[in-house]
């Protein structure tokens, strides 16, 4: 569980297999763009590879939406 709480490992995780094929295109945004035109002709492998591609920027907005939330609920320190 600790490998899913490093910020250093996550972002790697984004820059690599999130944005991987890097050219011509990040693949994840190609999978997005079809997504928001409809998603017509997508297969189930198409929505598992969105969600392999998505899955570091997943965890990377679930650790910074933490970090917000652990900064605004701290008690005042006396």
């Amino acid at each position: 569980m600790k490998l899913l709480n490093d910020w250093k490992l996550i972002l790697l995780l984004c820059f690599t297999l999130g944005l991987a094929p890097f050219f011509p295109e990040p693949h994840l945004f190609g999978k997005i763009r079809w997504v928001l035109g409809g998603a017509v002709g997508m297969e189930f492998k198409d929505y598992f590879d969105l969600l392999f591609h998505g899955f570091p920027f997943l965890l990377l907005l679930k650790l910074f939406l933490f970090k917000i939330v652990n900064t605004t609920t701290k008690p005042p320190q006396q």
